[in-house]
């Protein structure tokens, strides 16, 4: 009788035809089919009728029942459409268009145990987000998966990628042929042989392992997730019912499209924190990069960075300089455990040279406040005990802003800092600093999915390989920070700390930071964070005409544009604060020259246009710190010479003005002119070399 039951089951599934469900985007530039056949669920997706992912399966494999890898019965879809502008709290843009075609399609196992899930589409003008939700259900309580079977089958393309590393995102990029790449965190950018350029990354991770992809089986561009796993193997543990974070497809027709994009905001949920008044965001100095550099330690000795004195002095500079935050590294007892196997510092107490409260108070009467540090070394149990005293301390002394850091093995044993118990704890210190109005700025932590709209105390993060690897390494070469805004940028803000002026600051040459003044200025416009540093001592700040540059530029944005933009080798970015335009350009190792328009101002409007860039005799090896400042009048009729030297740059701050009080500047042109006389043939430039 069985055998009859199953030969009739097997009968009635052979006669089933494919179905194809097919949404578009609200342009109809892209397209999603959703395949599914007797025995696998598939997607594929077009820009442009040219192939961006063909089509690849969908699923699961799990530890403890059978795996979801089909056949599955479409038993109904829903469709909507959804057109709206949301105002982050800060970021890029002052207002953001959410607009999106979704298709939710309702899948039914067609043999036992017959599980239930809803696969969800949602299509913007810019790319694809897709997610699983498990609704609660009889036949599937608690969840073990130990494989997401997501795959994403690509045409062929060159990819900048960096390792899929469980520990850490601090790489050099690679980039290669899709072929090359064994595992990959994400975002991974990539050029497409038919013409786009596509970003794959996550979206709104939470309680879920992070999503790395690793090549699936022959075919050199088919690539599946392979998510970070618990010490057991399990990858997530979890119960239904439970969803996904979005797997994203961002996708644009040049790279400056991928920048410009809000894909990953989008599809965050909205903002959960009811009053935001305490949040914005910070230029900061701060006791850091001494330590980098090996001039003071983060512990307690003759060496001590974090002192009660030094901290006054840079109170009082950052006082003068209009710049609110003071970052002290180094305030607390434990740091000699840090590095050492297993980190255990005091979040409460203070070394003996540092008065906190003394410090605190005085930063407020001088109109600035102090920014915390919390060092976990990875000793999570230990910082979680702390956390919530922790942060009240901060929030009774007026400290508005934390840097936790995860710099050290992770505690637990075998745990990751990637894995789903570790998304777990970023995410609880977010939502604990934020009942004590702490914003955050994690260092070593999970990769950005957007969630700053649904919780916007979560400023910046770092999440790559920043400054400090100029201090102590081979350093960051000039296209490192050519790659990071197609890249790591996607994400969300980064904390790179940029604003190093001492850039030759040994006297051995054995470490330097690998670029020109001007080019450390434009990174405050090319790298966005709201939470940004002026880095280096400042000491090295004082006399120095383009330090106006950093006093001035904001951190929070009302309008982004990318003009010119070319992964690994060029970009030119403006940005708008009110009435006033900030445009920032930088280069790789070769010099480069190119003209911009300057339509984006405003017509009919005059501006002051105060110009820092790379002097006729600027040269990134041997003299990178001569900078020619001017200050000139421009209209939206006007264009602006961009003249690159090897790994240079140009900052340039448009203040709206009246004419009278322009008029006695010289016109735009008079500078393009003169900027005309620095080209040099492109042979003639040196170029960036390890030591």
């Amino acid at each position: 009788m069985r055998t009859i039951i199953y030969l009739l089951a097997m009968l009635f599934l052979a006669s089933c035809t494919n179905q194809t469900q097919i949404v578009t985007s609200p342009d109809g530039a892209v397209t999603v089919k959703i395949i599914t056949d007797n025995n696998v669920l598939q997607y594929s997706v077009n820009f442009h009728d040219k192939q961006v992912v063909l089509p690849s399966s969908l699923g699961f494999k799990f530890a403890n029942q059978p795996d979801l890898l089909g056949p599955f019965i479409l038993q109904k879809t829903e469709r909507r459409n959804v057109d709206e502008t949301w105002k982050p709290v800060w970021g890029l843009d002052s207002m953001i268009h959410n607009h999106f075609n979704e298709l939710r399609l309702f899948f039914k196992e067609k043999l036992e145990p017959q599980r239930r899930f809803v696969l969800v589409f949602r299509v913007y003008d810019d790319g694809v987000g897709f997610r699983y939700e498990f609704r609660q259900q009889a036949n599937m309580d608690k969840v073990a998966i130990i494989s997401e079977e997501t795959q994403f089958r690509l045409p062929g393309g060159m990819a900048w990628w960096i390792p899929g590393d469980y520990e850490s995102y601090e790489f050099l990029y690679n980039h290669t042929p899709l072929a090359k790449i064994d595992s990959a965190n994400t975002p991974v950018t990539i050029e497409l042989k038919t013409g786009p350029v596509i970003s794959i990354h996550e979206a709104a991770l939470y309680d879920y392992a992070d999503m790395t992809l690793t090549h699936a089986g022959k075919d050199s561009a088919l690539f599946k997730s392979k998510l970070v796993p618990w010490p057991d193997g399990i990858k997530v543990k979890t119960k239904t019912p439970f969803r996904t974070p979005w797997r994203v497809i961002m996708i644009g027709a040049h790279a400056g499209d991928l920048m410009e994009s809000h894909l990953i905001q989008n599809l965050n949920e909205p903002n959960k924190i009811k009053d935001t008044s305490w949040i914005h965001p910070v230029k900061y100095v701060g006791i850091w990069w001494g330590m980098h550099i090996g001039k003071w330690s983060w512990y307690y000795g003759p060496k001590h960075g974090a002192t009660t004195e030094r901290t006054k002095q840079y109170i009082d500079f950052a006082s003068t300089h209009h710049i609110p935050g003071v970052l002290v590294e180094g305030w607390n007892k434990g740091w000699k455990t840090w590095l050492k196997g297993k980190n255990v510092q005091d979040y409460l107490k203070p070394y003996p040279d540092y008065d906190l409260k003394f410090l605190a108070d005085y930063a407020k009467k001088k109109g600035v406040f102090l920014i915390g540090h919390h060092e976990s070394g990875g000793n999570i149990p230990s910082y979680e005990e702390q956390m919530e005293e922790a942060f009240s301390l901060c929030e009774h002394l007026g400290i508005p802003a934390v840097k936790t850091g995860y710099a050290g093995k992770i505690h637990p044993e075998g745990m990751h800092h990637h894995g789903q118990w570790m998304v777990r704890h970023y995410q609880k210190v977010v939502e604990v600093a934020a009942r004590h109005h702490i914003m955050i700025d994690a260092h070593e932590p999970i990769k950005d999915t957007g969630i700053s709209r649904t919780w916007p105390n979560f400023l910046s993060r770092e999440g790559a390989r920043g400054m400090e690897y100029n201090a102590w390494s081979d350093g960051n070469p000039p296209e490192h920070t050519l790659i990071l805004p197609f890249t790591r940028f996607l994400s969300g803000p980064m904390d790179y700390t940029p604003g190093i002026f001492n850039l030759k600051f040994e006297d051995n040459g054995k470490h330097r930071v690998y670029t020109t003044l001007a080019k450390q200025l434009a990174y405050y416009v090319t790298l966005y964070s709201p939470f940004q540093m002026a880095a280096d001592l400042i000491e090295n700040y004082e006399n120095q005409p383009a330090f106006k540059f950093i006093e001035d530029v904001p951190v929070n944005w009302d309008e982004t544009r990318v003009l010119k933009a070319k992964i690994g080798d060029y970009l030119t970015v403006a940005r708008r604060k009110g009435q006033n335009w900030y445009v920032g350009s930088i280069t790789d190792e070769k010099a480069r020259h190119w003209k911009i328009s300057l339509k984006f101002l405003k017509r009919g409007q005059s501006y002051k246009a105060l110009i820092f860039t790379d002097a006729l005799n600027t040269d990134w090896v041997n003299n990178p710190t001569t900078i020619e400042i001017g200050a000139y009048r421009v209209t939206a009729d006007d264009s602006l010479c961009v003249m690159l030297s090897p790994s240079g740059g140009q900052a340039v701050e448009m203040l709206a003005a009246q004419p009278e009080d322009v008029r006695d500047l010289k016109p735009i042109s008079t500078f393009n002119q003169a900027q005309k006389k620095k080209i040099k043939p492109f042979d003639a430039v040196p170029v960036y070399r390890k030591n």
